[in-house]
């Protein structure tokens, strides 16, 4: 009997170690950029030229398969539609040129890299609802308490293995930042070496606008500012391309917005500790299109959507977040590895079904000694490289 449980015990021993390794080819891609507009763009494509022409092979062997048609036919008709080109040289001028700065280094088609960066836009057209499961939190500094903010950023399964965390030098008009993203794409979310951060996720629900200003150079803006009220301004009143909700830490403070097309609204629970916590449906913000209406924030369409996933997912955070007084990164850990509900979970294994999964899970120290803690892939099956800045 004993032998019989001990090679039980050993069997499951094994099937989790396998479980656990099953990725265990990814390998952080990292990468340090330096000079402003089409130089750092042109370094990112000569850099990673390969990884960029897989990237895109994949992506749109993904949207024909999505759609059933050619991708091209797809992304000519996103393209022409769209309207952000203006709004980015407004706003983000020198962001533009590092996006033609990519293009050009990496070989590829400046509309396909455009495209590329413009990723929750594109979901914006597709409307494709049930394919975005970030999670995000934010914990302010109270009494001296330490300051995170922290994602799992969850994209398609075809990006695997392709996690990137850039470096950007510090220059005379811009601080040291650290960048996660993939090959190809400007920012997915961040932090600079002033104590400034941005985690995200998208609201599709929410009123869209194919003139406003794109999410990715609305985190590249954030990231570039240490000016507290200028980014204040700047997030609150810029016009927005898509629903989405940021989390933006400075140097201790903690900042909930839901943004759509028509008003900027602050989500803050309140809670004693000061924690926020979010997933990829209203709270605060009705600005939602018309066929979401039952995705308005109401008492009762709350009481009607609370099982279903993006509510399921904000339960297990919250549950966490609001514990104890004091929080900690390894409860943050424990948030972003959570599989509360088996079927809707914080920490999305990759099933390389062409749908989401958790491409890497971010944990940013804000205060104190300030770092960034990075997985390639899910939490649960990686562990967290800590990654300091230069001047630190």
């Amino acid at each position: 009997m004993k032998k019989r449980i001990l090679l039980i015990i050993l069997v499951l021993v094994v099937l989790n170690a396998l479980g656990q390794n099953k990725n265990s080819n990814r390998v952080l891609k990292e990468i340090t950029l330096s000079g402003t507009g089409y130089d750092l763009g042109l370094q990112h494509g000569k850099h990673f030229k390969t990884e960029i022409a897989e990237i895109v092979t994949k992506w749109k062997a993904n949207t024909t398969k999505y759609f059933k048609k050619d991708a091209e036919l797809t992304l000519d008709a996103f393209y022409k539609q769209a309207n952000y080109e203006a709004a980015i040289k407004e706003h983000t001028p020198s962001l533009y040129e590092e996006v033609r700065g990519i293009a050009d280094g990496s070989g590829q088609a400046f509309r396909d890299i455009l495209v590329l960066n413009l990723l929750d836009e594109f979901w914006v057209y597709i409307d494709e609802l049930y394919n975005h499961h970030c999670s995000d939190v934010g914990v302010p500094s109270i009494n001296g308490s330490t300051s995170y903010i922290a994602q799992n950023m969850d994209i398609e399964s075809y990006t695997d293995g392709y996690q990137t965390l850039i470096r950007l030098e510090r220059t005379t008009n811009r601080p040291e930042q650290l960048i996660l993203t993939h090959p190809g794409l400007i920012a997915l979310n961040g932090m600079n070496e002033t104590g400034v951060g941005v985690v995200l996720n998208t609201i599709m629900q929410l009123q869209a606008s194919n003139s406003g200003l794109p999410v990715a150079f609305v985190v590249r803006r954030i990231i570039n500012s240490t000016d507290k009220a200028d980014l204040l301004q700047f997030i609150q009143n810029v016009k927005h391309a898509s629903g989405q909700n940021y989390i933006i830490g400075i140097r201790g403070e903690v900042y909930d917005f839901e943004a759509s097309a028509n008003q900027v609204v602050r989500f803050n629970p309140k809670n004693t500790n000061g924690t926020v916590y979010h997933t990829n449906h209203p709270i605060v913000n009705t600005d939602v299109k018309s066929w979401y209406e039952k995705h308005k924030p109401t008492d009762e369409n709350k009481s009607q959507l609370q099982n279903t996933n993006s509510y399921l997912r904000l339960a297990a955070l919250k549950k966490r977040m609001v514990a104890t007084p004091e929080i900690n990164d390894n409860i943050i850990m424990d948030a972003l590895r959570s599989k509360d509900d088996p079927d809707n979970p914080v920490c999305n294994t990759n099933n390389h079904d062409g749908r989401g999964f958790t491409f890497a899970s971010v944990i940013m120290t804000l205060t104190g000694n300030l770092n960034f803690q990075i997985t390639a892939g899910p939490p649960d099956e990686s562990q967290y490289k800590s990654v300091t800045f230069s001047s630190k």
